[in-house]
């Protein structure tokens, strides 16, 4: 099992940025891919972006492209989502979450481990 901790969120205004991270511990040496999801009140859990650990090819989903941008720090264990041109529709709890085999990358069931989640909240 993995343990992964998020942080960086907060509240910042339209148009501005933040870095969220998030660190994994435990059998960290079975990931396969790592991702984020966000999850606004009232709607479903939305991935958000996702990194092969291996190769670092990178996914996004069609709303953050441009604006976000997911790496890796292998030798920290930690994973980052870049977050500019934030808008309030971006305002969400984001998760991280990690995978120990090549599943589908954008539905929360291909994953295997969740972080607790860290607030986003970006006001107009």
């Amino acid at each position: 099992q993995v343990q992964l901790v998020e942080s960086g969120g907060g509240l910042v205004q339209a148009g501005g940025s933040l870095r969220l991270s998030c660190v994994a511990s435990g059998r960290t040496f079975r990931t396969y891919a790592m991702g984020w999801f966000r999850q606004a009140p009232g709607k479903e859990r939305e991935f958000v972006a996702a990194i092969n650990w291996s190769a670092g090819n990178t996914y996004y989903v069609g709303s953050v492209k441009g604006r976000f941008t997911i790496s890796r720090d292998k030798a920290k264990n930690t994973v980052y989502l870049q977050m500019n041109s934030l808008k309030p529709e971006d305002t969400a709890v984001y998760y991280c979450a990690s995978q120990r085999t090549g599943r589908v990358l954008t539905t929360p069931r291909g994953y295997d481990d969740w972080g607790q989640g860290t607030q986003v909240t970006v006001s107009s």
